[in-house]
């Protein structure tokens, strides 16, 4: 029997104010690869998510994404640049040293999206 073979898997992210969220994630880094039918395909290297048209305050708000990256501190700096001055809206904390080994930040997109960007120590 031939084994499985798996591709690819991707989460829809909710959004609140689909534009905005869009310019949120173009702003903070992602590639905007596609945008139709109220579906953008976002992607950095080889991370990749769909950002969906749709919102529900219980689904947003309890939605989280991780993403796993090298050099902790270069990813806060520059997240923390871009959004200084967009006028978008979101919350950002300081990286912190997490039980598990890890070290982390939160990002908070305009939607109320949570995402724990790590790196492993």
């Amino acid at each position: 029997m031939k084994s499985l073979q798996s591709i690819e898997m991707k989460a829809f992210v909710p959004s609140k104010n689909f534009e905005s969220s869009i310019d949120f994630y173009k702003t903070i880094g992602f590639t905007l690869a596609s945008n139709q039918h109220g579906i953008a395909y976002f992607h950095h290297q080889n991370c990749a998510f769909l950002l969906q048209d749709f919102y529900q305050e219980q689904l947003c708000d309890n939605f989280m994404m991780h993403l796993l990256v090298k050099d902790i501190d270069q990813w806060h700096q520059s997240i923390g640049q871009k959004l200084a001055n967009s006028g978008l809206s979101y919350s950002l904390t300081p990286i912190s040293a997490q039980p598990w080994g890890m070290r982390d930040f939160c990002l908070t997109d305009p939607s109320g999206v949570l995402w724990r960007i790590g790196e492993n120590q």
